[in-house]
C-alpha cells in the first residue's frame, strides 16, 4: 500500500525558503558579485535538499520527488535552447558589426541641453543591443558618468538616467538572460513575453524620460563637450558602419511579428549577422581568427568561435574594447546552470505541495486580479531585498505563483510581465543587493544616492498593479478547459 502523505504546516513549507534566503544572504555578504557564478547554484541545490528532507519527513518518496525534478527542468528545457541560441546571436551581431552599429547611432544621440534624456535613450539603446543592463552600465555607463560630471549634472540624477535605460533595455531585450528566465519560469514564450511586457513597460520609460528631460533643461549648465568623439572615430575606425546593417535586427522584428517560434526567428537572426560578417567586415574576421591567411578559413574559424566561445575584438580606444565581447554559447552556461539548479528547487516543492502550501496563504490575501498581481510584485521584491538576488526574485516567486494564475485562468504572460516589472528592475535599488552593489561600486555613486533617480525601475512595479487593478491588458484563457490544457514552457 502507497504510504500517505500529509499536508505540510505553512512553518514547514516555510522552512527551506527560509534556508535559502538565508544562506543566499550568507553567500552575497562573502562571496560578493562572484556568487552569481555558482555558490549561489550551490546554495539552491542545498535548499532543494532541505526540501527533500521536510518533503519526505511527510511522507512523500524520494522517486516522485525526483519525477518532480525532472518535470521541472524539461518545462526550462526550451528557455535553456533559447539562451544558448541567443549567445550565439550576440556572437555574430558583434562580428558582423550589428552591435557596434547600435551603439555608434545611439550614441550620436547625445545633446548637451537634454543630456539625461539622451543619457537614458543612449543607454536603453545599448543595453537593447547588448542584452546586458550590467555590461552597460560598467562600459557606457562610466563614460557618461563622466561626461555629465563636467557638465556640472549631480552624479545621482547621472546615474538614475543611466541605471533606467540600461534596465528598460534588458528588460526588453531578447538577448537578456531575465528577460528568458521570466517566461521560463511562468510557462510563456519569449516573444509573447516581450510583446506584452511592453504594454507596461513603454508608459514607465516613456513617463521616466518626460521627468529626466524636465530635470535636464532646468540643471544643464550650458557647458560643451566633445568627449565622445574618440568612442565614434573608434568603432568607426574598426568596423564598417552602415544604416544597411540594421536590416539584420529588423529581419528578427519582422519575423517576430509575423510570429514565428523563437528558435527559428534567433537562428535566421545568427546567420544573418554571420552573413554580415562575411560581406561587410573581412578585418574584424581576420582579427578574430588570427590564426589563418586564407579568408575562407579564417572566416570559418571567427563564425564559429563568435557563435560558441568568448570574442572579443580590440580597437585604440579601452571602453570601446570592453564593450565590443561576448561570450558565445558558452556564455550562457552559467545562466543555464542557474535554471537547472533553480528548477531542482522548485521541482521539489512544488511535487511535494510544500510550493502549494505557501501560495494558498498567499491567496488568501488576494480577492482579485490586482491584489493578485500585487502580491506577485510584493514576493518579488521580499526576494530582491532578503535573497539579495535578482534571478531569485524572479525564480522563486514564478514557480510559486505559475499554477495560481491558471487556475485564476490568467494566462502565463501576466505572470512573466510581473515577475519582471517588480523583479527585474527593483534589484538595483537594493544596496546590499548583488545588482544594487554592483553599479555602485561601477560607478562610483552610492546607491542611496542614485536610487531617488531611478525613476523608470520605481515607476515599472506601480505601473503592472495599475494595470491589473484596472483590468487593462489582461490576458486570459477562454475557458476552464483551456487553462488546464495550457502546460508551463510550450514556446
Amino acid at each position: 500500500m502507497a504510504k500517505k502523505t500529509r499536508r505540510p504546516t505553512l512553518f514547514q513549507a516555510l522552512i527551506p525558503v527560509i534556508f535559502l534566503t538565508g544562506l543566499i544572504s550568507v553567500n552575497v555578504f562573502i562571496f560578493g558579485d562572484d556568487s552569481l557564478f555558482g555558490s549561489n547554484q550551490i546554495v539552491l541545490i542545498l535548499s532543494a535538499s532541505v526540501a527533500a528532507i521536510v518533503a519526505m519527513s511527510l511522507g512523500h518518496k524520494w522517486l516522485d520527488l525526483r519525477a518532480g525534478i525532472v518535470k521541472s527542468i524539461g518545462s526550462a528545457m526550451t528557455a535553456i535552447l533559447i539562451l544558448l541560441m541567443i549567445g550565439a546571436l550576440a556572437g555574430t551581431w558583434l562580428l558582423g558589426g550589428v552591435v557596434p552599429a547600435m551603439i555608434y547611432y545611439g550614441l550620436q544621440i547625445l545633446n548637451p541641453t537634454i543630456f539625461l534624456l539622451a543619457a537614458c535613450i543612449v543607454s536603453a539603446i545599448v543595453s537593447l543591443a547588448t542584452g546586458s543592463s550590467w555590461s552597460t552600465v560598467a562600459t557606457l555607463g562610466v563614460a557618461l558618468l563622466g561626461i555629465g560630471r563636467a557638465l556640472g549634472i549631480p552624479d545621482g540624477a547621472i546615474g538614475g538616467a543611466i541605471i533606467s535605460g540600461a534596465y528598460f533595455g534588458d528588460k526588453m531585450s531578447p538577448l537578456s538572460d531575465t528577460t528568458n528566465l521570466a517566461p521560463a519560469m511562468a510557462g510563456t514564450d519569449l516573444f509573447t513575453h516581450i510583446r506584452y511586457m511592453a504594454w507596461t513597460t513603454i508608459p514607465s520609460i516613456s513617463i521616466a524620460m518626460i521627468i529626466f528631460l524636465i530635470m535636464g533643461l532646468r540643471t544643464f549648465s550650458g557647458s560643451d563637450y566633445d568627449d565622445i568623439t574618440p568612442i565614434l572615430s573608434a568603432i568607426d575606425g574598426t568596423f564598417y558602419i552602415s544604416p544597411i546593417l540594421f536590416l539584420v535586427p529588423a529581419l528578427v522584428i519582422f519575423l517576430i511579428i509575423r510570429k514565428v517560434p523563437a528558435l527559428p526567428a534567433l537562428f535566421i537572426g545568427t546567420i544573418a549577422g554571420a552573413v554580415c560578417a562575411l560581406i561587410f567586415q573581412p578585418q574584424i574576421i581576420q582579427q578574430v581568427s588570427a590564426m589563418d591567411d586564407r579568408f575562407h578559413v579564417a572566416a570559418y574559424i571567427a563564425i564559429m568561435k563568435s557563435m560558441y566561445t568568448d570574442i572579443s575584438v580590440n580597437t585604440d580606444h579601452e571602453m570601446v574594447n570592453s564593450l565590443l565581447s561576448t561570450g558565445g554559447m558558452s556564455g550562457m552556461l552559467n545562466t543555464v546552470w542557474l535554471i537547472m539548479c533553480a528548477m531542482i528547487f522548485g521541482g521539489i516543492m512544488e511535487s511535494s505541495g510544500l510550493l502549494h502550501r505557501i501560495t494558498e496563504s498567499v491567496i488568501k490575501l488576494a480577492h482579485n486580479t490586482g491584489s493578485l498581481v500585487a502580491s506577485t510584485a510584493g514576493t518579488c521584491m521580499f526576494f530582491n531585498v532578503t535573497a539579495s538576488d535578482q534571478y531569485l526574485s524572479i525564480v522563486v516567486p514564478g514557480r510559486m505563483f505559475a499554477e495560481t494564475y491558471r487556475e485564476r485562468g490568467l494566462k502565463p504572460q501576466n505572470l512573466s510581465r510581473t515577475l519582471e516589472d517588480s523583479g527585474t528592475v527593483t534589484s538595483v535599488l537594493v544596496p546590499w543587493n548583488t545588482c544594487g552593489a554592483t553599479q555602485a561600486t561601477v560607478l562610483g555613486v552610492p546607491t542611496l544616492v542614485f536610487l531617488p533617480y531611478c525613476f523608470f525601475n520605481i515607476i515599472s512595479p506601480f505601473m503592472t498593479i495599475t494595470f491589473a487593478y484596472l483590468n487593462i491588458r489582461i490576458s486570459r484563457y477562454k475557458s476552464k478547459e483551456e487553462a488546464k490544457e495550457a502546460e508551463p514552457g510550450v514556446v
